[in-house]
């Protein structure tokens, strides 16, 4: 005689799938890499700016910036929203309309830099808010995200003079899969420079190659090397013609 299994319900796997902060389902979950406790995205990042500790185990996380210690956990976002019906088109649906009510207003420069750091992220240019050069609309903002100072090296450049001068905004947050391309191409645009100008972008003092991802200098460069301050910095000057 057959033996039909129990019928297992969503609230039975609310344990796995909930937020210890906010009880609520696991928004972007997002994982602590110390201890292996997830929550949401934006509930552990508020947390982090007011301790260092995780907030289930209590943990220290990082002696100085704990945000570095998360990863976004895109598998167990895929089976919550498998799991619940209709909460992929509710959350889409409400950051929809949060970013509707907050578009930038001509103060609002905070907000629009923002806007442009999510599309550089993407490989976009940093320029006209409304363009997305990497055709994406998600801007990789589930990727893992870095912060990263972008400082001028006073040289002179190709024509014998120094073309290149400070970013009025030399912090930026994007993703970590950017590449050094990417950052030049924003630096162009940025500081206006003719196509056919040159850029080299350093970190401690060494050229790092168009296809380096911030991550991979991050590991390779700045963390390897001893550097514990927090965002990472890279260096930009004219491309210097040793012929």
């Amino acid at each position: 005689m057959a033996t039909t299994g129990r019928r297992h319900l969503v609230r039975d796997f609310n344990h796995f799938i909930t937020c210890y902060l906010c009880r609520g389902y696991l928004i972007k979950p997002t994982t602590v890499t110390e201890c292996l406790h997830t929550f949401c995205k934006s509930c552990i990042v508020q947390h982090f700016e007011e301790s260092n500790d995780c907030p289930k185990c209590g943990i220290q996380v990082h002696e100085t910036n704990p945000l570095e210690m998360l990863r976004l956990d895109n598998t167990l976002e895929e089976i919550i929203f498998k799991l619940v019906p209709g909460l992929r088109e509710k959350e889409e649906q409400q950051e929809l309309e949060f970013w509707r009510k907050n578009q930038p207003k001509e103060n609002g420069q905070a907000a629009t830099e923002s806007l442009r750091c999510q599309k550089f992220g993407a490989g976009g240019d940093g320029g006209d808010d409304d363009a997305d050069a990497g055709g994406n609309d998600d801007y990789h903002r589930s990727d893992p995200q870095i912060a990263i100072c972008l400082d001028c090296l006073r040289n002179t450049g190709q024509s014998g003079e120094n073309t290149v001068t400070d970013l009025m905004k030399r912090f930026i947050r994007c993703s970590s899969r950017v590449t050094v391309g990417t950052i030049k191409k924003f630096l162009s645009l940025k500081l206006k420079l003719p196509s056919s100008y040159e850029l080299d972008v350093l970190c401690n003092g060494e050229i790092m190659g168009k296809d380096h991802t911030l991550e991979f200098i991050y590991m390779t460069r700045w963390r390897l090397h001893g550097e514990n301050t927090y965002p990472m910095v890279l260096e930009y000057r004219p491309r210097i013609d040793f012929g």
